[in-house]
């Protein structure tokens, strides 16, 4: 992507202006810091050189300093030297006051002690009887500024000055986040509601401008392609429906003349017993061929929603029994007897649905057990309720079918299913025609091995109350 570097940029400055607050953060921070770890007021130079002032006595032999002090100088290092205020020399000091001390001292030499240092080391003074008293500290103990002056209402703001300039450094932090993630963000908007729309198949196009734009003009295209394939597939679909459609019509007008003439040869009396059976067995395959088509066109139509559908309230009970009767009435041979498994105080299974639609999906369940079982079969058909959903169940006790070919039919997008001893389609088209009408109704078709030994196939539909 082009725009990667802008993106790495833009990422880098905010991280490096982030970053450069946060060292003004901890500066201050630090100050804090400092200023907590400053002795206190009792440890603090001044206040140990006012004490130690304190802490001498002139007696005939001179200046004597108290014990304890003398003991709490030598333990913090501290040198200590007594200047007459009449002289200017040194009339006291400790043992270890280095050699480079000058034992003679101006006015200006005294001044300057007080507030810096004296040989390099730091300097206090406090005042005694007759003199002064300076303690020398470690030369890395104390840093002195020799030439403070500051305006005293800095200092006595300077507890409102700190939170403000804190609470503006928090602001200006979330300022540049909520500035920076809102540039960013601004146009990954329309392209995640541009990648929304492609998901269900909606035409989309994206500004292309900003640090984005490459991601969007892509999307642009991707939509482009999806679309022009979307129109590709449109034109497919509509030309193989309109082929089926004029295949279907052609093949009619022949198939009605073999079956009529075929009809005829089968009542023929002048005919043998085998032609008229050759021609029972031509009338019997045209119907079957009859039925293909209707089948075909009416599974095209459904697919590709060209079949009307007339939803209205019925009573899903009456119109399997009605199928059912009609099966039983044709089946002269008795080769497939139906058992009506349903409770017979179930009188009503309301349903939103096409009756003709909906006898014609119990119609294909009934007629795939009687297609694919030619020595016979019992059928059971049961319609049950239960938690607002009504079951029809259509199984048999006849030849069944594979795990594999219960698979298929489950999954496969494709409904021909072929047989792999026969090469005949077993449970196709019939069984997409029942799938295609279920879901059209908002319902489930499920296919499995029956509990009789045979094929079973259990739709539902929503009761409509």
């Amino acid at each position: 992507m082009n725009n990667l570097p802008k993106l790495i940029w833009r990422f880098t400055g905010i991280l490096l202006l982030s970053f450069v607050l946060l060292v003004f953060a901890n500066f201050a921070i630090f100050a804090s810091l400092m200023v907590w770890q400053s002795p206190s007021v009792a440890d603090s130079p001044y206040n140990v050189a006012t004490q130690t002032g304190k802490a001498f006595q002139i007696t005939e032999s001179g200046y004597t300093l108290q014990e304890d002090v003398s003991t709490q100088l030598k333990e913090q290092n501290i040198w200590a030297f007594v200047v007459d205020n009449d002289t200017l020399q040194i009339v006291w000091k400790t043992e270890n006051v280095p050699d480079t001390i000058p034992a003679n001292y101006s006015l200006s030499d005294i001044a300057d002690l007080s507030v810096g240092y004296l040989d390099g080391y730091p300097t206090y003074t406090g005042e005694t009887e007759n003199g002064i008293v300076v303690l020398g500290y470690p030369k890395d103990s104390f840093w002195k500024h020799t030439s403070a002056s500051w305006n005293y209402n800095f200092f006595a703001h300077l507890p409102q000055i700190v939170f403000i300039v804190f609470a503006v450094n928090i602001a200006v932090i979330l300022l540049i986040y909520v500035v920076a993630n809102m540039k960013f963000l601004k146009p990954v908007k329309p392209i995640t509601k541009g990648i929304q729309d492609l998901s269900i198949g909606e035409p989309v196009h994206i500004s292309e401008k900003g640090l984005l734009s490459d991601i969007s003009a892509n999307i642009n295209r991707t939509s482009n392609i999806l679309q022009e394939q979307r129109q590709q597939l449109k034109k497919k679909e509509t030309a193989r429906a309109d082929w089926i459609a004029g295949v279907s019509h052609d093949i009619r007008t022949p198939l009605s003349m073999v079956m009529g003439y075929a009809g005829q040869l089968k009542d023929d009396a002048t005919l043998t017993s085998e032609e008229r059976q050759k021609a029972e067995v031509i009338v019997r395959q045209s119907k079957r061929i009859q039925n293909l088509i209707n089948d075909l066109n009416l599974a095209s139509k459904l697919e590709y929603n060209m079949q009307p559908i007339n939803p209205a309230k019925q009573n899903l009970i009456a119109i399997v029994r009605q199928v059912v009767v009609d099966f039983i009435n044709m089946d002269i041979e008795d080769k497939y007897p139906i058992e009506w498994e349903t409770d017979e105080a179930l009188t009503i299974c309301p349903v939103k649905a096409d009756k003709d639609l909906l006898k014609r999906a119990i119609s294909n369940l009934i007629q795939n057990s009687i297609n694919h079982n030619e020595q016979g079969c019992k059928i059971y058909v049961s319609v049950t309720a239960d938690s607002g959903i009504c079951t029809v169940g259509v199984s048999d006790d006849g030849v069944g079918a594979t795990n594999e070919q219960i698979e298929k039919l489950n999954n496969a997008p494709h409904y021909m299913v072929c047989d792999e001893n026969t090469a005949e389609q077993r449970h196709g088209l019939g069984l997409l025609i029942v799938k295609q009408i279920i879901s059209a109704h908002d319902g489930t078709t499920i296919i499995e091995h029956s509990s009789y030994g045979g094929f079973s196939v259990k739709v539902t539909l929503p009761i409509q109350e």
